[in-house]
This record gives structure tokens, sequence and C-alpha cells, in this order.
């Protein structure tokens, strides 16, 4: 059965914060708050565990279509081709921020998804995903927990969240009552950005 970990998004435990970068470390799958709705995520740099993630959305792991959760832009040049400074710009007045940004893959991918063109960054403007990410050192593969009840699409109690999932994944974090609107999903791979999915970001960054 999962662990349950509250965790305060103003100032999350180091020591809580520890506890859930050691389960990710061992391949362990982990639910955690964002600034739009709960995530299900795992190390990316453990394929295992990534075709666990994929294994539970019902997914092949090569068509998945993940984000990469990071801290900062810091890690953008391991998983992004060189970006235009228009791009950048906008992702500097963007993030941290409730957005997916889709951009041109480059060669370091993880091996799983070398064949991909494009990723989907996040950087979350939420305290406890960050903290996760740059302690545990390189970003989280992440998904969003969809309900299966069309009228609510997302769960925003992590007790409930933690009711359906513990004996699915391995730590459910309880950072507070999640949003039920996912992120804005913006293509910047062309040279004018694309409106993927309008979601919580406001359009006002591009």
């Amino acid at each position: 059965m999962a662990q349950f970990v509250k965790i305060y998004n103003e100032n999350p435990n180091p020591k809580e914060i520890d506890k859930v970068v050691k389960v990710l470390q061992k391949g362990g799958i982990v639910i955690y708050p964002t600034d739009t709705v709960y995530g299900l995520g795992c190390d990316i740099t453990n394929q295992k565990a990534m075709e666990k993630v994929a294994k539970i959305k019902g997914i092949k792991l090569e068509k998945a279509n993940f984000s990469f959760v990071c801290n900062d832009l810091s890690h953008l040049s391991d998983y992004v081709k060189q970006i235009e400074t228009p791009v950048y710009k906008i992702l500097k007045r963007a993030l941290p921020g409730p957005y997916t940004f889709v951009l041109p893959g480059s060669n370091s991918l993880p091996r799983i998804f070398k064949k991909r063109k494009t990723v989907g960054i996040r950087v979350p403007d939420n305290n406890i995903a960050r903290a996760i990410v740059e302690q545990l050192g390189n970003p989280i593969v992440s998904t969003s927990i969809h309900d299966e009840d069309e009228v609510i699409e997302y769960t925003t109690d992590p007790e409930l969240i933690f009711e359906k999932w513990q004996h699915i994944v391995d730590i459910v974090i309880d950072g507070g009552y999640g949003d039920n609107h996912a992120s804005t999903v913006i293509d910047l791979t062309e040279d004018e950005p694309v409106i993927i999915r309008e979601g919580k970001g406001s359009l006002d960054v591009l």
C-alpha cells in the first residue's frame, strides 16, 4: 500500500521531500500536486518506472505523451534542441506557471523517446513539485490523473486520490486541494506559437 505524506506548499519539509525522492530513485511511482491538477510521475532516468506509468495509463510507453517536469529552465538543454531567443523569452515570461510547452526534442532524450521529434516541458508554480525535482537532480516524467467521472474529470481531494490509488502507486502526496483545470499546452516548434489546449494558463504570455 502507498505511503500518504502531507507536505505544505508554502514551506515543503526537506525530510518529507527526501522521502519522496528516495521512492523515485528506487523506481517508485508518485502522485504529487502541481499548480494545476495532481500528477502521476516517476524518475525520467528509470525506464521500468516509466513503463509502469504507461501501463497504468493503458498506453505503450513509446507512444505516451508524457510531460517532463523540471524545477527551472536549466534542464532544458538536456532534452531540447537549441532554443531561439523569442521562444526563450516566452518560456521566461510563462514559467514557473500552468503551461506545458511543446519543444523540439534533442538527441539526448532517454532511449525510449529517441524517435520523438518533440517533448512537452513543464515548470509548475508549485514548491513541492519543484523541490522534488531539484533534489532528485533530473526531471520527473509526468501525466495528469484523470477521473473516470466525465463531469469531474480531475479529482482534487488528495484523500480521495489516495483512496483510489493506494494500491497502484508507491506514494501519494497531500499538498492540499488540487485544481481541476489542466495546463495550457502551447506548441513552440513552428514559427508562430500554436495553442493545442487552452487550460489554466493565460495566453497573455505569448
